[in-house]
């Protein structure tokens, strides 16, 4: 089973993207923040991180920095979502390696076809 690692510090957006991705059949473990982040993908074996940008502690885009610069993740791919809708926002992201970007509130459908079509990419 696929394994999605969530990231973000607001309580309902990680439930509302879990329960997306669990009625879709993918496992998900979630995070709220960028440290707890590092610290579930030493001990398992993730798939896809789906990560806020704007965090307490390690932000997401630090999170894709040390993920991307660590040879046991880098090619883990990383999927932004963010209320950040601004091009430089995505720019941003694209500059510490997110392979895709997903602005707040989403729409579940696109959540899932940038998903699948992450994970079929990698």
């Amino acid at each position: 089973m696929i394994k999605i690692l969530v990231v973000d510090d607001e309580v309902y957006m990680l439930r509302l993207v879990q329960f997306n991705l669990e009625k879709s059949g993918y496992s998900v473990i979630t995070a709220k923040d960028g440290q707890e982040a590092l610290e579930i993908l030493k001990k398992e074996k993730i798939d896809l991180i789906i990560t806020d940008v704007m965090m307490p502690r390690i932000d997401g885009l630090e999170l894709c920095k040390r993920v991307k610069a660590d040879p046991r993740w880098k090619s883990l791919p990383v999927i932004m979502l963010t209320a950040m809708a601004q091009i430089s926002d995505r720019a941003d992201g694209k500059e510490v390696g997110a392979d895709d970007y997903i602005t707040k509130p989403f729409n579940p459908k696109e959540l899932l076809a940038i998903v699948e079509n992450t994970l079929k990419v990698k």
